[in-house]
Parts: structure tokens; C-alpha cells; sequence
């Protein structure tokens, strides 16, 4: 059996024409949106939310093209631009009652929290990314020998076909390659929660590609008008982040300043699965986020 939140009813939800997305639903109280990474589903959150859901109302979707949501064929370059997805999860707030809500992203769905808190900040009241630059800062800072560690990204950035083809021969070595190398701790995903992600990327194989491709196309096109119109993010933002700075030589915070003028940016020594490995940690920044 693929393993659930604990006390969540499991949603679906139509966001969009021929587009349902699912989505575990639990709490009370003020609402919050949880986005899931990669190579994860919406169960990467299972202990942060069921913390939040003492106090807040807690949704925690799939993304489009992953997990048990909808994986539209990607016909023109855009069903999985961050624009796209982030007005999923303003119509999915919308379907469950919330006009306004707090978002909270990981990895790719930080990425589509960040495009939500742009195009929608009357929607977005506060903001949380864990472990991500924002799209145009990620490929600038990329450059010579250290750029090895993101290969993934130049991989599924190529033209459609051979990507989903050298992906799809070996899945769970692909993606299990992921959840090795990024775990600070291993033993924070647990095989029955390992074994549901390597299935849910296994069966997404052409959308997963579809979203990275778009992150190195209409994503960074977006984000370059955004920066030439000095449009930021007005909400209260907290970032978690790796000190991947020291590393590939540059100023995580300064970066994120740029585009979060209410910015709370805290390095941190756990792995990249921090609300895996560290949701205490992870519990308590939110909710001093959700306090300013």
C-alpha cells in the first residue's frame, strides 16, 4: 500500500481545464500550502503537516506531473512552466475555500512557490523555500566544473525525446541516485516511503522531464521580465538553504535579497531533504513565519 498522512483525507481537485490535481487535506485554522520536490510526491511533508495541522488548515498537493495528479502532455512548451503550476495552486486554495493562504516549498515546488508568490501576491500571505535559488539565479551561478552536480538540469533541459528515453531505460536508478546523494540522512526516508517515490517517477517520466525543460526555457524568460520590472515578492519570505554558496562561489543571501525584501534566509547543516530530516527544525520556522 503507498503510504498516507496520517489523519489527511486524500482530494481531487479540477484546477484547470482537464487538469485534477491530488492533494492531502487535514487541520484547522488558518491554511497552508505544502509543495513537494524531487524526485518526491506531496508525502515528503508527512510530519511537517500533520504538526501544522494542530493549528492550521493543511493542504498538501502533487503537482501537476507528479505523483497521483494529472500529467498533461506538454504540447507547446508551457503546461509545466512555474506559471502555469503556481496558478494550479491558486485555483486549488480557491476550490478548498482559501482566497488567501501561507505557501511553503521544497526543491521544485519552491520553484512554483516562488513564481505563486510573484504572479499571485494578493493570494500568497507568506512564503517559505527550502533549498532552492530562484530560477534565473540557479543557471547564473551554474558555471565550469562545479556546475557537475546539477547534470540533471542540463539533462532534461535538451529537446524533447532523448531525456525521457536514457531516463526511462534505468528510472529507479535515476532517481534513486537522487534521494542517495542529497539524503544528510538516509534512514529519513524509510523504504516503504522510497519504494512510493521511485513508482510515482517511474509512471512520470515525460512530465517530470517537461518541468525541468520548461525551468530551462519559459521559467528563466519569466523571471528576466520580472527582474527588468523590479517586480518582488511582498510577502514575508523565510528560506532555508544549504550553504551551497561556500561551494559554488556566491552569496545565497544577497541573491535572494534581490527578490524578498522581508527576507529571513538561514543556512542550514542537514541534508537537502529537510523536512524529511530535520521537521522540527522545519516546524518551527514556519510557524515563526507564519507569526511576522
Amino acid at each position: 500500500m503507498t503510504p498516507t498522512i496520517s489523519g489527511f483525507d486524500q482530494r481531487r481537485v479540477t484546477v484547470a481545464d482537464g487538469v485534477t490535481l491530488h492533494a492531502a487535506v487535514g487541520g484547522s485554522g488558518s491554511p497552508i500550502v505544502l509543495l513537494h520536490g524531487f524526485p518526491q510526491t506531496h508525502l515528503m511533508w508527512r510530519h511537517v503537516a500533520a504538526d501544522l495541522a494542530a493549528d492550521h488548515t493543511v493542504i498538501c498537493p502533487d503537482l501537476r506531473g507528479y505523483g497521483a495528479s494529472d500529467k498533461p502532455a506538454d504540447t507547446d512548451g508551457t503546461a509545466y512552466a512555474k506559471r502555469t503550476m503556481a496558478a494550479d495552486v491558486v485555483a486549488l486554495a480557491r476550490e478548498l475555500g482559501h482566497e488567501r493562504f501561507a505557501l511553503a516549498g521544497h526543491d521544485r515546488g519552491a520553484l512554483v512557490a516562488i513564481r505563486a508568490g510573484l504572479d499571485h501576491p494578493d493570494a500568497v500571505t507568506h512564503l517559505a523555500s527550502l533549498d532552492v535559488l530562484p530560477t534565473l539565479d540557479m543557471w547564473e551561478i551554474m558555471h565550469g566544473v562545479s556546475a557537475a552536480v546539477g547534470f540533471h538540469l542540463y539533462l532534461m533541459a535538451q529537446p524533447p525525446g532523448l531525456p525521457e528515453r536514457l531516463i526511462g531505460a534505468a528510472p529507479d536508478a535515476f532517481f534513486g541516485h537522487f534521494l542517495d546523494v542529497w539524503a544528510g540522512d538516509p534512514d529519513a526516508i524509510p523504504a516503504d516511503v522510497r519504494a512510493a517515490y521511485l513508482r510515482a517517477c517511474r509512471e512520470a517520466v515525460p512530465s517530470i522531464v517537461a518541468d525541468y525543460r520548461a525551468s530551462a526555457g519559459v521559467d528563466v524568460e519569466h523571471d528576466r521580465a520580472d527582474r527588468a520590472a523590479g517586480n518582488r515578492l511582498r510577502m514575508p519570505v523565510t528560506v532555508l538553504q544549504q550553504d551551497w554558496g561556500s561551494a559554488l562561489g556566491f552569496d545565497a543571501a544577497a541573491l535572494w535579497r534581490a527578490w524578498a525584501p522581508d527576507l529571513r534566509h538561514v543556512p542550514v547543516s542537514y541534508g537537502h531533504f529537510m523536512a524529511e530530516e530535520a521537521p522540527a527544525e522545519v516546524v518551527k520556522e514556519l510557524r515563526a513565519l507564519l507569526a511576522r
